[in-house]
């Protein structure tokens, strides 16, 4: 497929995808946090924080197929590699084993302030190039994380 079978500019779309895959690959990553906070949180909070990391690892999954399909629809082929992923993404690894219940949420949003911030930046671009069917599904993404940022900030006591 071509982008312009679409009613897209070939070239308008390569930055399109090229702050996709970024937003893919820090997804990864994400993902990955999400699913080491499910396995190692412990402590007083551990049932409602398994679920919860569990709830968020799911919906990451689903917004990572989302938008390898998305760019695979603006013609183009999404990263796949890890090797890729790590060194696109502002996202950083951590290690979880150990870590407290708090400091795992602590964790996950400064993840969601970090997708936020880039889904803001993919928002304008697709805006100005009139791409509105990426511009609604990275909408989608951003109200999920802002009102999980609100749950989680709350969880933590924070205003």
């Amino acid at each position: 497929m071509k982008a312009e079978e679409i009613g897209l500019e070939e070239v308008k779309v390569k930055s399109i995808v090229d702050q996709l895959n970024e937003l893919l690959a820090n997804y990864h990553i994400h993902y990955q946090k999400l699913r080491g906070c499910h396995w190692n949180v412990k402590g007083k909070s551990f049932f409602t924080l398994h679920v919860k990391f569990e709830e968020l690892y799911t919906n990451a999954v689903e917004s990572i197929d989302e938008l390898a399909e998305r760019i695979l629809t603006l013609g183009k082929s999404p990263l796949s590699t890890y090797k890729e992923y790590i060194a696109t993404s502002r996202i950083q690894e951590i290690n979880t084993i150990g870590m407290e219940d708090i400091a795992l949420v602590n964790a996950v949003l400064e993840d969601f302030a970090t997708l936020i911030e880039i889904e803001r930046e993919i928002m304008e671009s697709t805006s100005e190039y009139g791409d509105d069917g990426t511009n609604d599904m990275i909408n989608r993404f951003m109200q999920f994380k802002e009102k999980n940022t609100w749950m989680l900030r709350a969880f933590c006591g924070k205003k």
